[in-house]
This record gives structure tokens, C-alpha cells and sequence, in this order.
């Protein structure tokens, strides 16, 4: 049986070294830090992995690694971002043989499809593996709108069982797919770094998938907010709010991301690919000032390795 996707899963970024080439010493310590974190699941070549600059080697080695480190303890939701059906299809049958528990597939982006045809399009994904499927509804990036009653339909498909809602503003679409889908069995899910995820929750998601450098942060305000400690919850989040909103600046999120891990220790060097952009004085210098204000703890010495 497929897992029921809930609670918190982090995107994880994709370490690389100074020259460019993947740092899988660092992708270790990133995992063994969502773990300690105590998360839900994690995902690998999703926006914030910088997936459109891997190729299909280095995407297998990681699928690889991520899911040996993480051994079944939670899931690992793989991201499809092919362009047609056909490398889409081809993308989620690698992420199958990978060891992957579950598949977060975008639509066609390149040529932008009628939404009518995304029915046939999540269908044939659907069928085609053994995994399930998450539809990602990141209008923002893709282009492709899906209104709630697509996506109600979508949610009726054999192996689809749950959405990521990436289109703002994203509490009140939450809330109106929650209303069409009508079934509790159907996971859905908010994105946008988890800016609007206690506001997500209240409509109903059941999860989040925010980048990855503060897990350890984000997981007890989820857990607090669950068990109706929700004026503990909103302060713990308040907190964390300025690192939230700073990894939110489009074209510099990326580097914006590694930063904060490399200043807890987590990863070596906050490499980018083109055409992700590295921060330039200023922008640097907005992290920097986020990471004094909040005091963020370092890697255990434990994590280590």
C-alpha cells in the first residue's frame, strides 16, 4: 500500500562542491539532518533541488543515495518535470527502479496544455507505475493553471492521491480543493516554503513541502499546531517567519537556501547551477543578518559524518 503523504517533507537541495560537481558527503549530512529533525518525508528533484540542472546520472545517484540513507523511515517523493508524457513516463519509471515511494509530477510546461487534456496526461503517468501520484499545481513556474474542480477530477484517477497546492494565494485554494475533493483519503498539501502553511492547515492540508534548511524549526510549530497548541504554534512560526520569507526571493532562492545550510555546518559550499544565481553583497549580507537575529543552532556533532 501506498504511504499517506502528511505532515512535513522537505525539498532538499542538491549540495555541490566548488567546482560544481555533486557533494554526496553532503547530501548525507543534509539527510541525516531531515531525519534528526524528526520530518514526515523528504523529496528530491523538486524546485528548490535545483532538479532542472541535474542529469539523469546525477538524479539516479541521489534517488540512490537519499533513499539507502533513509532505509523506510519515511518516504521519499521523487519529482517528475518531464515535458511531455513520454518523458515524464520515462522519469517516474527511473524513480520507480530507484526505490522511490511516491511521485511529484508537474504537467507539460514547455507547450502549455488545455487543462481538459490533463486528466489523459495524470492518468497515463498514473498507469504507467506502480508508485502513487502527487499533482503539483505550481501555476507560478509552469504556467498551467488548475482550478479546483480539475484538480477534484485529477483526484478521482487510479494512483493519484494527493496534491501539492503551490498557487497563491495558496490557503484559500486549499481550502476549495479540500471542498471539491470531498474525500479524507486524498492528501493535500501546501507549498511556497510553507509561508501560509498554519493558515494551509486550518483549510484543511495535511502537509507541507518547504525547502530544507530549517526542518528542525518548522517540524515542532507542525506538531504543536496539530495537538491545538495554536498560539504556541503561531509564536514558534512568528520566529522563524524572516527565514521563511528570505528564502522566498525568486532567482536567488536557490543559493538563498544553501546559504543557511552552510552556515549550520549542514553542506561545504553554497554552489549553484546556472541559472540558478549565486547572492551578490547585499543579499548575502539579508542572510547573514537572518541567521544572527535568529541564533540558528548549528549541525549536532552528532549528524556528522
Amino acid at each position: 500500500m501506498a504511504p499517506k503523504l502528511h505532515g512535513l517533507m522537505p525539498i532538499l537541495a542538491t549540495p555541490f562542491d566548488e567546482s560544481g560537481a555533486l557533494d554526496r558527503a553532503g547530501l548525507r549530512r543534509l539527510v541525516e539532518f531531515q531525519l534528526a529533525s524528526r520530518v514526515d518525508g523528504v523529496a528530491v528533484f523538486g524546485m528548490a533541488s535545483e532538479g532542472f540542472a541535474l542529469t539523469a546520472a546525477e538524479r539516479r545517484t541521489i534517488l540512490s543515495d537519499v533513499v539507502e540513507l533513509v532505509d523506510g523511515r519515511v518516504p521519499v517523493i521523487a519529482g517528475v518535470n518531464g515535458t511531455s508524457t513520454a518523458t515524464s513516463i520515462e522519469q517516474a519509471l527511473i524513480a520507480q527502479e530507484g526505490g522511490a515511494d511516491a511521485l511529484m509530477v508537474l504537467p507539460p510546461f514547455m507547450v502549455k496544455p488545455p487543462a481538459a487534456s490533463l486528466v489523459d496526461f495524470y492518468g497515463e503517468v498514473a498507469a504507467a507505475t506502480s508508485l502513487s501520484v502527487m499533482v503539483q499545481d505550481a501555476p507560478g513556474v509552469t504556467g498551467v493553471a488548475m482550478p479546483p474542480t480539475l484538480i477534484a477530477e485529477l483526484a478521482r484517477l487510479d494512483g493519484v492521491d494527493s496534491v501539492k497546492i503551490e498557487a497563491p494565494p495558496t490557503a484559500p485554494k486549499v481550502g476549495a480543493v479540500v471542498e471539491a475533493i470531498g474525500d479524507d483519503d486524498f492528501a493535500v498539501l501546501g507549498g511556497q516554503n510553507a509561508q501560509f502553511c498554519l493558515e494551509e492547515y486550518a483549510r484543511g492540508a495535511v502537509g507541507t513541502m518547504p525547502a530544507c534548511e530549517f526542518a528542525d524549526l518548522l517540524a515542532p510549530v507542525l506538531e504543536q499546531f496539530v495537538a491545538g497548541r495554536v498560539e504556541e504554534a503561531r509564536a514558534g512560526f512568528r520566529r522563524m517567519l524572516p527565514l521563511v520569507l528570505v528564502g522566498l526571493q525568486g532567482g536567488i532562492a536557490w543559493a538563498v537556501h544553501k546559504e543557511v545550510l552552510v552556515a549550520r555546518g549542514i553542506i561545504d559550499h553554497a554552489t549553484v547551477r546556472y541559472p540558478a544565481a549565486r547572492l551578490d553583497a547585499g543579499s548575502r549580507a539579508a542572510v547573514d543578518l537572518v541567521i544572527e537575529e535568529l541564533e540558528l543552532p548549528p549541525l549536532p556533532t552528532a549528524v556528522r559524518v
